[in-house]
């Protein structure tokens, strides 16, 4: 089981060195912008190396969207985000499930996600590196925070084979059990590509996505240790970043 950290984009081989991560996730562009990946000088380097790497898409990313400007340049940036992945040998590209509006039906979302992958897949053959959905931790229309949205989502898109990437804060603040969390998923997606191991300032069923150093939060460390020991899946912490190698010398420690 690999152990690792969402690290700067620069120099993410660098970055790994120093937090002694066996994988890393690293951003392509600006997570808050609607700018197409440029190549890098170190892709080759990158995809040559040891270390296991994930994609994290851009946060402005809504498949789901029933507005036209949101949604249609989401499906082309997962499509370009996914391409410029795979230069870096990427396992993964993770996109949140995403969310519709308060006035709109939560199954034109599920839809829309469903175009999304056929249309991938009619025009262009599929993606170039798998795309893996996170789960979410507020949104009362999310696609993905609660088990039975993440029901109805794969429901529509299973036959499209998408990965999933279950994150521990958003799960906990979104209302779900963390000592059931992986069987219940596993039963509804069949797998789990990505654990994104993180401890969390709020309650439970807080709905509020805000991570904290493994220790510091709300979550009994030893809960964390026992989803990641369920999952069997590489690990990410994106908790602050002085703290990260502690996180992963924790998370092995207690494997």
């Amino acid at each position: 089981m690999k152990i690792g950290a969402h690290v700067r984009d620069g120099d993410p081989l660098e970055a790994a060195a120093e937090s002694d991560a066996e994988v890393v996730q690293f951003f392509l562009s600006d997570p808050q912008a609607w700018k197409t990946p440029v190549e890098r000088d170190d892709a080759a380097q990158i995809a040559a190396s040891d270390v296991e790497v994930f994609i994290h898409g851009p946060y402005r990313l809504n498949l789901a969207s029933t507005n036209n400007r949101i949604r249609i340049p989401s499906r082309k940036l997962m499509r370009e985000h996914a391409t410029a992945a795979a230069t870096v040998g990427a396992t993964g590209l993770i996109v949140h499930g995403g969310h519709v509006t308060k006035d709109d039906d939560p199954e034109v979302g599920v839809d829309n996600w469903r175009k999304a992958f056929a249309e991938a897949h009619e025009k262009y053959g599929g993606f170039d590196t798998p795309i893996l959905i996170e789960n979410t931790a507020g949104g009362d229309k999310s696609m993905a925070r609660t088990l039975d949205e993440l029901a109805r989502l794969w429901d529509a898109i299973g036959d499209y084979n998408p990965g999933f990437c279950l994150d521990t804060c958003h799960a906990y603040a979104g209302g779900i059990d963390l000592g059931t969390v992986v069987d219940k998923v596993m039963a509804i997606t069949g797998r789990i590509d990505l654990v994104h191991c993180n401890d969390s300032r709020d309650e439970f069923d807080s709905r509020r996505d805000r991570h904290a150093t493994i220790g510091k939060g709300t979550i009994d460390p030893q809960l964390l240790i026992d989803v990641v020991r369920a999952a069997g899946a590489p690990v990410v912490v994106e908790t602050p970043g002085e703290h990260q190698a502690d996180d992963i010398a924790l998370l092995r420690g207690g494997l």
